[in-house]
């Protein structure tokens, strides 16, 4: 225990998993309806009408998830400072072995970007989705609008998160066990989010 330090409650933890699992019905069930190539994926649910019920439904529980999610940590997401600017000039030091560690909050700049992108995309998928779900009750124009707004958001959406399963695993080694056990290694922490780890108590 004394080499962990806290970084997410249980209840950030069962709604972050939560809104994973939605959004991971989401993506199978969706693909069925974005393209004729992938109407085979319907079989994962029992066919095209309980697929599309599926998507309904998790849309509903991933857009609440979201909410909860994004305001839980608001204060931490919605605030940038020169650290996160020169964060972004260096594009995190991925791009350089050489580049020294900026120090960061309780999330990064690119972080906070994706956070900030997440809400935005899954209003505009809710609003969208709400105009969708039953296409014949709302006027033509605006159905096929949404329709392309939908699906440019969900392929934006997707490729948002395969970068960000990568970052939180493979990209960045540590990251996930705050989410899997609610603590990270100390010296993930002073590593990755220097100013976070000061404000909690590291004091070494």
């Amino acid at each position: 225990m004394g080499n962990y330090v806290k970084r997410f409650s249980a209840f950030d933890r069962v709604v972050h998993w939560v809104l994973a699992i939605a959004f991971f019905v989401l993506v199978m069930s969706g693909l069925g309806l974005f393209a004729h190539t992938f109407f085979s994926y319907f079989d994962f649910f029992g066919g095209p009408e309980q697929g599309i019920l599926a998507h309904k439904i998790a849309g509903i529980v991933f857009l609440i998830t979201s909410i909860l999610l994004f305001f839980a940590h608001a204060k931490d997401t919605c605030r940038f400072d020169s650290d996160d600017g020169r964060w972004f000039k260096g594009f995190g030091g991925y791009l350089s072995k050489d580049q020294p560690e900026i120090p960061q909050g309780k999330f990064n700049a690119g972080q906070k970007l994706f956070a900030l992108f997440s809400i935005i995309a899954t209003v505009i998928l809710g609003l969208t989705g709400y105009v969708i779900w039953d296409p014949t009750s709302m006027e033509r124009g605006l159905t096929q609008f949404s329709l392309m707004l939908h699906g440019l958001f969900f392929i934006l959406f997707v490729m948002g998160a395969v970068v960000h399963i990568y970052l939180a695993t493979i990209g960045n080694p540590g990251t996930i066990d705050g989410m899997l056990w609610g603590q990270v290694k100390k010296i993930w922490a002073k590593k990755h989010a220097s100013k976070w780890y000061q404000e909690v108590g590291g004091k070494d």
